[in-house]
């Protein structure tokens, strides 16, 4: 597909004495009004060069590119060249481009098989896998898929917390409370009671605190009751949540958490010492992070147990190792940003040039309308309720709308639950937000069950034309463009050219809401096209070309929801 915004920067070049194709490119616009131009090109800096008023150099450069087979018109408005692409030569590139390249149309090799770990979800073994899990989950699986989409070799890594002070307090309080019929009917919810029973407990007892470190240092020395103990706990919560990745379509390569660093935590010590960074503190080993405006960093408490941050740096050393990543990225809460500041910052201090390879991505929090979440008060909504209501509630509404469904139980998983990563995924990662079932279950406007529908329509219209859509590639041969110049067919013709260049800026800022916007912007001109325009007219020319143009808008639509983690159903 021709990149118009190099080619009119090559055009350009031979005209501007000083400037590379490139620095001409960085310097293009689109205008925020299509009546201005599809591009337009500022003059302000060739005026020193040039000697001339930015106007006139603008209207002398509009004079020499006007007639050019690229453009249809070219005109300059004060110190602006304000340049109308032809609109059958744009057509012809695009849509020539989707039908061949279909379910990898919006693909490209920028990652050039460098290898990506994304970890993401980490949710901790024993305890509610609940809706502030969705945001790590979802934006982790999303950017996963952007980046492999855009050719990076990339590794999913679910960062389990399955290690650490917690589960010797959960050990205690099964011995004292728990049995094994109830924790194998009901995995999560039981080990939530018996942590929940052991805060409750502690704020009279505080001597269970010291039992349940005891534990857990007997855990981390290999203590074999212990460790059996802990290996169940994992297993019976791995299965539950697999349940839940299963109805959100996600893998993962690896499930190695915290513990699978337990054994690799000595090499990492002993560097600290080699390099002198660790220091003692009352007891325990710090490092001393003053100079860089940050706490000192807990290393190893008193009784020689290690903390998240320890694990972290042998998880970082060792990925390097195995994996020799090109980029290490964390999705994990914007809570965590000093964490991850701190423990960066002592990868660099040993040696570490790669420091600047691991990015942690942060975003914002989900609370509950009652107020924050909380694992020890059990106040929680569990993910899979979540998604269970979502899927239940669209079974309704197919219902209640009499829509005659071939499979009407698969329409309502594909619709529900795309429906919840599209809400998560539709504002910017940042931001803090507040959970609420009619939020989240509000099928109005730009949500993800619009983009569906719309996808659906376009299918509906290319089986109607009896279109065999996995050939594709022959409908775009001798096609009369100039069918598809209206307003409405040539303002969809350019989002779907955009659609490449929205997917690698969604992957370099990390922000999959980028493409959530870009994804709806497309549903909506394809919709005012369908009203506009008839599109299975009389006329085979005509009807060919604008067939193309809905293929095109369908296959651009379900290669974005793909890369959002949701289903595009063929029929709604």
């Amino acid at each position: 597909m021709t990149d118009f915004k190099m080619e009119i920067a090559l055009i350009l070049a031979r005209h501007i004495e000083g400037l590379t194709a490139e620095e001409i490119e960085s310097m293009i616009e689109i205008p925020a009004d299509s009546k201005m131009g599809d591009y337009a090109f500022p003059c302000f800096r060739l005026a020193k060069a040039l000697k001339k008023a930015p106007p006139i150099i603008a209207q002398e450069l509009a004079e020499q590119l006007a007639g050019m087979e690229i453009f249809s018109q070219v005109g300059s408005v004060n110190a602006y060249v304000n340049m109308f692409l032809n609109k059958e030569v744009l057509s012809k590139s695009v849509l020539t481009t989707a039908a061949e390249m279909k379910e990898r149309y919006g693909s490209t090799n920028v990652g050039l098989n460098r290898k990506v770990i994304v970890e993401f979800s980490s949710p901790n073994i024993a305890k509610p896998f609940h809706i502030g899990h969705i945001r790590s989950t979802v934006i982790g699986n999303a950017i996963y898929k952007l980046y492999h989409f855009l050719g990076y070799d990339t590794v999913r890594i679910n960062h389990l917390g399955d290690y650490g002070t917690q589960f010797g307090k959960m050990i205690v309080a099964y011995r004292k409370w728990g049995n094994k019929e109830d924790v194998e009917k009901e995995p999560i919810k039981s080990l939530l009671s018996y942590y929940v029973k052991f805060h409750e407990e502690s704020e009279a007892h505080p001597e269970l605190e010291d039992e349940a470190r005891a534990v857990f240092t007997l855990l981390e020395n290999g203590s074999q009751e212990e460790y059996a103990l802990w290996k169940w706990f994992r297993e019976v919560s791995l299965m539950e949540f697999k349940r839940v990745y299963d109805m959100l379509g996600i893998d993962f390569d690896s499930y190695a958490g915290e513990s699978f660093y337990s054994d690799k935590m000595g090499k990492v010590i002993d560097i600290l010492k080699e390099k002198n960074l660790l220091v003692s503190s009352e007891g325990a080993q710090i490092i001393d992070l003053d100079a860089y405006n940050m706490p000192p960093a807990l290393i190893m408490k008193q009784d020689g147990s290690t903390l998240y941050i320890t694990r972290d740096i042998a998880a970082a050393v060792y990925r390097k190792e195995t994996y020799d990543f090109y980029k290490n990225i964390y999705v994990v809460a914007s809570q965590q940003n000093l964490h991850f500041q701190q423990w960066i910052k002592v990868i660099e201090l040993m040696g570490y040039d790669w420091s600047k390879q691991c990015i942690h991505i942060p975003f914002g929090l989900v609370s509950l309308e009652e107020g924050t979440m909380s694992t020890r008060k059990g106040r929680v909504v569990y993910l899979e309720e979540v998604l269970r209501r979502a899927v239940d509630q669209t079974r309704d509404i197919i219902i209640e709308k009499n829509v005659n469904a071939e499979d009407i139980d698969l329409i309502s998983r594909q619709v529900g639950i795309g429906a919840v990563i599209f809400q998560e995924l539709s504002n910017g990662r940042i931001k803090d937000y507040t959970f609420s079932w009619d939020k989240i279950l509000n099928f109005e406007g730009e949500t993800g069950p619009y983009v569906q529908y719309t996808h659906a329509r376009a299918s509906s219209v290319l089986r109607n034309a009896s279109l065999d859509t996995e050939k594709a590639e022959l409908m775009a041969q001798d096609v009369d463009y100039s069918f598809i110049t209206g307003e409405s067919a040539f303002a969809l013709t350019k989002l779907i050219y955009r659609l490449p260049e929205v997917i690698i800026e969604a992957a370099e800022r990390y922000e999959p809401s980028i493409l959530t916007r870009h994804i709806v912007d497309i549903a909506q001109a394809f919709n005012r096209f369908y009203h506009d325009e008839h599109i299975l007219v009389s006329d085979p020319k005509e009807k060919k070309a604008k067939l193309l143009l809905v293929y095109a808008a369908k296959q651009s639509i379900k290669n974005g929801l793909s890369l959002l983690g949701m289903q595009a159903p063929e029929k709604m």
